[in-house]
């Protein structure tokens, strides 16, 4: 699944020559008009140009780095591939990172024929364990899954369950992935059942408020869709069916940087009165990220949260593993089989020339220079970072482990939150004055709750919305959210907290929550939901 993760996008650090960062945009040149007839001439993989909505572009060069494979890219030499690209990419990333030269001309509509149309590949799905009669050894056939109504949802466990069945192979695994064994991936979840509730009763409970600000926006829960890449694998709709469920929830969203849909195409799904965050990869290109910021500020974005955990890209072996199995020997051609392309390492290059690992403290100045919006760290995993950042001037920070999928063996977010409140509050960190976010792990209200009470001003969900998406659309996101609220309202309810100011350190006990030794009692929803990894020879 390399090829979804932005693909056609930056792998400068190779073939630095063939790509460019440009400062103006490509309408701005006069761009030659192009028969199909003469795209078709160059069909083969020394000399492949591609259409894609409306435009060719050379892409014999870049073939050969292209992360999933030469041969996705060589099949569709002469043809127009939209269909097989517009699934998953962004419509103006060829425009973006290509250089001009490599942009050949506006292609005449009139002239695009049937038998130019690239096909989409075929949708694989995951062959089907049979079922044997264990008296007459006889194959039964099984039978095909049958999505349950959105009704029967009852937890954040349930759409996970329908995605796994819904979603492609190749989807599923790059959602569903963590780094190297996946320890951090589990643990997320996990860690919030190592804190015990410690109710207090006689409370007045009659009336429950969740709602609470976030960033002086307001939110209907103590909650906000996190950014998460490629939402188009989960449904067609993909960022904005997300955009648009989030104000039907009453919660922020935090646009991603790598996403299916272009930033003008998010923006333009907000309702008038609707509040957004955006998440940032700074550029290795510092001109490219400026403008960025300055888009989204134009358009009323309320807080940039900076991705700083992701120097590198993590090994996510579920997803290699998928890609490789997928792939066939048919996929190989003679570059390949010589092991000239590593596919597998194709997303960590990819993303390593889109992200600064260069990045550091010394660039925190800079950041707020570019913008007047609320400047954030996302993935901040100890208090010394903690305090740095606060004492830096920044306006917060979210605790946070990339979901799992970058370093193993790292400590969940919720874990971290003790240490860092305690380590800005020495620091002098007054109320308010610096946010505290946690993401990864959160399926419950009694999860939201949790983080709340250790002093998270709000948690951020991923995998659930883009589950909730992959399995019913807008409306699944929709019904999750308002579970976790019927959720929370009873955990509320139950714990003698009338509202979200109510909700202290005193509602809780973390005794258990670092020393990870604590025996508990089977978690069936996370076990029969996980899957696990798999060795080679199992699969």
């Amino acid at each position: 699944l390399a090829q979804v993760f932005l693909c056609q996008a930056a792998l400068v650090a190779k073939n630095e020559e063939h790509y460019w960062f440009p400062s103006f945009s490509p309408l701005e040149m006069a761009e030659k008009v192009l028969s199909m007839e003469e795209v078709a001439k160059h069909k083969t993989k020394d000399d492949c140009w591609v259409v894609l909505y409306g435009k060719a572009y050379d892409l014999t060069k870049f073939a050969k780095v292209h992360p999933g494979g030469a041969k996705l890219i060589t099949d569709a030499a002469g043809m127009d591939a939209t269909a097989q690209f517009d699934p998953i990419h962004p419509k103006d990333i060829m425009d973006k990172l290509l250089k001009p030269s490599l942009t050949m001309g506006v292609v005449d509509a009139s002239t695009i024929k049937p038998e130019h149309v690239a096909k989409p590949p075929e949708k694989h799905k995951a062959a089907p364990k049979k079922k044997v009669k264990a008296a007459a050894a006889e194959e039964e056939a099984v039978e095909e899954f049958k999505k349950p109504p959105l009704a029967a949802m009852l937890n954040s466990f349930d759409f996970e369950s329908v995605a796994r069945e819904v979603m492609e192979p190749q989807a599923w695994g790059y959602y569903s992935s963590g780094g190297d064994d996946e320890i951090t991936l589990r643990d997320n979840h996990l860690a919030f059942q190592r804190i015990t509730m410690r109710p207090r009763i006689l409370v007045n409970v009659r009336d429950i408020d969740m709602s609470t600000t976030i960033l002086g926006v307001k939110a209907s829960l103590p909650l906000y869709f996190t950014a998460t890449a490629l939402a188009k694998l989960a449904h067609q709709e993909g960022e904005v069916a997300i955009v648009k469920a989030a104000k039907k929830a009453g919660v922020p969203y935090m646009l991603p940087t790598l996403s299916s849909y272009t930033l003008d195409e998010m923006l333009a799904a907000r309702s008038p009165d609707q509040e957004v965050f955006s998440q940032l990869y700074v550029n290795p290109e510092r001109s490219r990220s400026e403008e960025y910021v300055a888009k989204l500020e134009a358009a009323g974005v309320k807080a940039l949260f900076v991705t700083v955990d992701a120097p590198q890209l993590g090994r996510r072996e579920k997803d290699m593993r998928n890609k490789f199995t997928q792939q066939g020997s048919d996929v190989q051609d003679g570059e390949e089989d010589e092991g000239a392309v590593d596919r597998s390492q194709g997303a960590t290059r990819a993303i390593s020339s889109y992200i600064d690992p260069g990045l550091c403290w010394d660039d925190v100045p800079w950041l707020k220079k570019i913008t007047k919006m609320k400047v954030l760290l996302k993935g901040v995993q100890c208090g010394e970072d903690a305090v740095q950042a606060y004492k830096a001037g920044l306006s917060g920070c979210v605790l946070s482990n990339h979901g799992g999928r970058q370093l193993d063996t790292c400590r969940p977010g919720i874990e971290v939150l003790p240490e860092v409140m305690e380590a800005i509050k020495e620091a002098g960190c007054k109320k308010g004055e610096f946010s505290v976010f946690v993401d990864g792990g959160i399926r419950r209200g009694a999860d939201i709750f949790k983080a709340v009470a250790l002093g998270a001003e709000a948690i951020g969900v991923g995998r659930p919305v883009l589950y909730s998406l992959a399995s019913y659309g807008q409306n699944g996101i929709v019904r999750m959210v308002h579970m976790l609220q019927d959720e929370l309202q009873m955990v509320m309810r139950l714990a003698g907290t009338p509202n979200v100011a109510s909700i202290t350190e005193n509602h809780v006990l973390t005794t258990n929550l670092a020393d990870h030794i604590v025996p508990l009692p089977v978690d069936n929803l996370t076990a029969r939901t996980y899957q696990a990894l798999e060795p080679a020879a199992r699969l």
